[in-house]
């Protein structure tokens, strides 16, 4: 396995980053996943763009496009493979410890791991933790991700594969890596990104393709909902069979069943939407 750091593929092995970088020390960085389709990445561009933006709500620099072009490009060609996800991080470099950052340049990581394609449906449940849509990471996809890690390792002991969030307000948020749909009256509804959940490339390519509605959602909607769905980079879309205790019959519903057959049609047609 080949892996890019800072300028060049090197062996897995042989990959280092210091361990005074700042996004090791006290997780100062931004990272994409992506699908990667027979060594093609998928949605490339928008993934650049929240990226940057992410980037950005951390004030780092802006990462180089065409850099991280180049980088995803020789590590999908030194590991061929047909699915994968790739991986973009990129830190604030090596930095003094505690928060103050340094004067060193960013650090850019692309790795790319093998994948399978996901079940059509899945169990997920909901933890008592919220997500703070007033943070200042609100949004951001950020290397500080073990609230995540926490919430995830509680679904796997309850035999789930997400765990989803409410905000502080008590309304539907999102997953762990994740966004969240729910048919309520035969709509097809979608948390807002106000509601502090993350602005997902799935999420808003299946908003565009589907039409489904923006709304502030109570988290228990999950117990009336008709149909619930997720989306992420390499769930696509994915229905949801069970919600802690609640089943939901027949999953994918036909709501769902429709979404996961646009997503796949508009997908296979355009590799960079």
């Amino acid at each position: 396995m080949k892996i890019w750091v800072n300028g060049g593929l090197v062996d897995a092995d042989a990959a280092r980053v210091s361990v005074l970088d700042h996004g090791i020390t006290v997780g100062d960085g931004v990272f994409e996943t992506m699908k990667a389709v027979d060594g093609t990445a998928f949605a490339l561009t928008r993934h650049l763009d929240r990226l940057t933006s992410s980037a950005r709500g951390l004030g780092l620099p802006d990462p180089d496009h065409d850099e991280v072009r180049r980088a995803c490009a020789a590590v999908l060609a030194a590991n061929p493979m047909p699915l994968g996800r790739l991986r973009v991080t990129y830190t604030a470099g090596v930095s003094p410890l505690g928060s103050d950052r340094g004067d060193a340049p960013a650090t850019l990581v692309v790795a790319l791991g093998e994948s399978t394609r996901r079940p059509d449906s899945t169990a997920v449940i909901t933890v008592p933790w919220t997500r703070n849509e007033r943070s200042a990471l609100a949004g951001l996809k950020t290397t500080s991700y073990a609230e995540n890690v926490v919430a995830l390792a509680r679904a796997r002991e309850n035999g789930a594969s997400e765990a989803l969030f409410a905000n502080t307000v008590g309304q539907l948020c999102e997953g762990t890596g994740s966004n969240v749909f729910v048919v309520l009256d035969g709509q097809l509804l979608t948390p807002p990104v106000a509601s502090g959940c993350l602005a997902g490339i799935t999420r808003a390519l299946a908003v565009e393709w589907t039409g489904a509605r923006e709304a502030d959602l109570p988290l228990d909607v999950l117990e009336r909902a008709e149909e619930v769905f997720l989306t992420s980079t390499l769930r696509d879309v994915q229905a949801v069979h069970r919600v802690d205790g609640r089943e939901l019959p027949g999953a994918p519903g036909p709501v769902t069943a429709k979404a996961m057959r646009v997503f796949d049609e508009r997908a296979g047609d355009d590799l960079d939407p």
